[in-house]
């Protein structure tokens, strides 16, 4: 037998091929190895995008005609490199322009081709709009008979929610170099546009050019914020209160004259103030004058002020005396004598209001009585004028609804407020009422007297300031990623710089007051090359102008 590696199988040697046997394979189901039949529909896409849809590709008015007009000449076979010329775009606007009008006011087309006037309801009514040779809606109007030319006669209808419209105001407010409203629509309607609600589509997109908003737009501002507790719950004065330095003010000391400031600290609770005479603006005399403030009217527990270099040098004195105390000692001192500083963000002196109207009063005592001895004061002297002038102060009435009244009560000022200082908060744990001004314990008539005084502060004075002087409404609230303007008041408007917002602090009823921004800096090294170095600050709103929003 021959082998089957030389000759093959048998059936290759045979004339007739046998008949091929169907094998019938029971596959189990379930099995990996067998592939699931899937059924798959087809469907048909077609692409329903329309020329005027595709505009929105286009960030100028002249960049879609353009191409619009090379497409036209692509479709004509028509191979030329050079630019396109005026009638070339006049008839790429006309196919812009009918595309646009057909997408929007198909309807109304349809009504003017069956020669059928539209009905009343419908916006154009009032516009008697007609159909031109070109298939174009105009304005009809009343100036037929007008000398000028058609455009200036039946300018065309653009409507004002399409892509389009915004392009065609862009292009205006280009060529009018950002000049304002009036200037935009004069320079629309001269080009032959007629779009329905300009002033408004107008206005509402200049408010958006950030070009505009660089040159003219206000700063950013928000809802005035409630009043914090300090200034509503009774205590003891000067535990919470604000200060600023003023001045300066010119002293003689033999044939010199020196300049001296003053501090001023106003309470949160009783508005009463307190004036020290500074040689200085410098850490050492402020430190010297709190500590003469604290020796006087006792314990401080919160100061409120802005981010002077004086008022920051002491805070971080102050940490760096506290890390020089023990454990022991230091638990202590913060629990019985606890001073912190809360520091507004720079720039921001409306933040301290509250102490900036005493300042304003205490300005206008001094200025009155320093006229009658300019430049002769010595540093004992100003001391005692400026312990005059906070004696008047705190001697005003802090309500005046009844002053004009023979029968009312003695007005409450701040000095009855300061004579009930003590060294526990006030009112002490009990209710007093009016029998105990009868009875043999002294202490509980004092302390009903007190809550009367506390009272009627709560009732005359608390009411004159609970609404709002200003900053009614409440505005958008600045995000991370928005592009700002950081106000520089020594610089002119072109020369602010840009910055972008990277942080955002948030009050208690969630609107945003105070944000940290990036600052980009260029700066020469010392070799002479400049080099740009990001900065990041701290500013209220208000001192900022918004460019961009965050998408």
């Amino acid at each position: 037998m021959k082998s089957s590696w030389f000759t093959g199988p048998a059936f290759l040697w045979k004339n007739e091929l046998p008949t091929p046997q169907t094998v019938e394979l029971d596959l189990t189901i379930g099995d990996p190895e067998v592939r699931k039949e899937v059924q798959t529909l087809l469907t048909k896409a077609t692409d329903t995008t329309t020329l005027a849809d595709r505009l929105s590709k286009f960030s100028s008015w002249s960049n879609a005609v353009k191409a619009v007009a090379h497409l036209i000449r692509r479709a004509k076979q028509i191979k030329s490199n050079t630019p396109t010329t005026v009638s070339e775009q006049e008839n790429a606007e006309n196919v812009i322009i009918c595309d646009v009008q057909c997408h929007t006011y198909g309807q109304e087309i349809n009504l003017l081709k069956r020669g059928k006037r539209l009905p009343h309801h419908t916006k154009l009514y009032k516009l008697d709009i007609f159909m031109d040779s070109d298939g174009l809606l105009k304005v009809g109007g009343r100036l037929r008979h007008s000398p000028d030319n058609d455009s200036f006669k039946h300018p065309i209808v653009i409507p004002k929610d399409h892509y389009a419209a915004k392009l065609i105001i862009s292009h205006c407010h280009n060529k009018v170099k950002h000049q304002g409203k009036g200037f935009t629509i004069n320079e629309v309607r001269s080009k032959g546009y007629w779009i329905p609600g300009m002033s408004k589509t107008v206005a509402s997109f200049i408010r958006q050019c950030v070009t505009c908003r660089r040159l003219r737009k206000l700063p950013e501002g928000q809802r005035m914020s409630d009043l914090p507790l300090q200034r509503l719950e009774p205590s003891p004065p000067f535990t919470h209160c604000g200060m600023d330095c003023f001045g300066p003010f010119l002293t003689t000391e033999g044939r010199k004259q020196h300049k001296r400031y003053g501090l001023l600290f106003t309470c949160f609770c009783s508005r009463a103030i307190h004036i020290e005479l500074l040689e200085d603006l410098s850490t050492d005399a402020f430190i010297n004058a709190l500590r003469c403030f604290i020796s006087i009217r006792g314990a401080i527990r919160q100061i409120q002020c802005d981010q002077g270099t004086n008022f920051v040098g002491a805070r971080n004195e102050f940490k760096a005396a506290l890390n020089e105390l023990d454990t022991h000692r230091l638990s202590a001192y913060l629990t019985e004598r606890q001073c912190d500083f809360v520091m507004n963000a720079p720039h921001s002196s409306h933040a301290g209001g509250v102490w900036e109207r005493q300042i304003k009063t205490v300005r206008s005592v001094l200025n009155t009585t320093l006229t009658l001895s300019n430049g002769r004061l010595n540093d004992a002297s100003l001391r005692t004028l400026f312990y005059e002038a906070m004696a008047i102060v705190n001697s005003r009435p802090l309500a005046i609804d009844n002053l004009n009244n023979p029968d009312s009560l003695e007005p409450l000022t701040p000095n009855h407020l300061l004579h009930l200082k003590s060294n526990a908060p006030l009112p002490p744990p009990g209710a007093f009422s009016k029998e105990d001004l009868y009875c043999k314990k002294r202490w509980r008539r004092v302390q009903f007297l007190a809550e009367q005084f506390w009272s009627r502060w709560r009732r005359e004075y608390v009411h004159s300031i609970i609404s709002r002087q200003k900053w009614h409404s409440p505005k958008r609230n600045l995000t991370v990623g928005d592009v700002v303007l950081d106000m520089d008041e020594q610089a002119p408007r072109s020369k602010w710089k840009l910055a972008r917002v990277l942080e955002t602090v948030s009050g208690k009823d969630g609107l945003v007051r105070r944000v940290k921004i990036s600052l980009g800096e260029n700066k020469l090294d010392n070799k002479g090359q400049r080099s740009s170095k990001l900065s990041v600050v701290e500013r209220p709103v208000q001192k900022l102008v918004l460019l961009l929003e965050s998408s």
